[in-house]
């Protein structure tokens, strides 16, 4: 009922006053579910999103529309930022290895002129 009581008064944490925010997590007040927007296709109509287990779903614009949400700040201990410094980590990594193929490949180069 409380859904349809914020919904009647135009008021009340009812998804409609929430657009889906890639990064900004949410709430599901009848769930007790909470989860963070990851993407937002416009041309498909869908929202993909993660729950704090790790579990991604995609739901449609109607079913967000269904949904009581409320906005809430990032939880405590949620870790995403470990997982995406990793990624630069990783991403540097393989930066340094393409630069060292590169050094590789110069020398190479360098073997050839000396043979001419």
């Amino acid at each position: 009922m409380r859904g349809e009581d914020a919904s009647t008064k135009g008021g009340g944490a009812v998804s409609r006053d929430y657009e889906p925010v890639p990064g900004q997590w949410y709430e599901n007040l009848e769930e007790e579910e909470q989860f963070r927007v990851l993407s937002v296709d416009e041309d498909s109509e869908l929202i993909e999103i993660e729950y704090l287990d790790g579990d991604i779903e995609e739901l449609d614009v109607e079913a967000w529309h269904e949904m009581d949400l409320e906005r809430i700040a990032e939880p405590e201990g949620w870790s995403d930022d470990d997982d995406e410094s990793d990624e630069d980590e990783d991403w540097d990594e393989e930066d340094d290895e393409d630069d060292d193929d590169l050094d590789e490949d110069e020398e190479d180069g360098d073997e050839e002129q000396d043979e001419y």
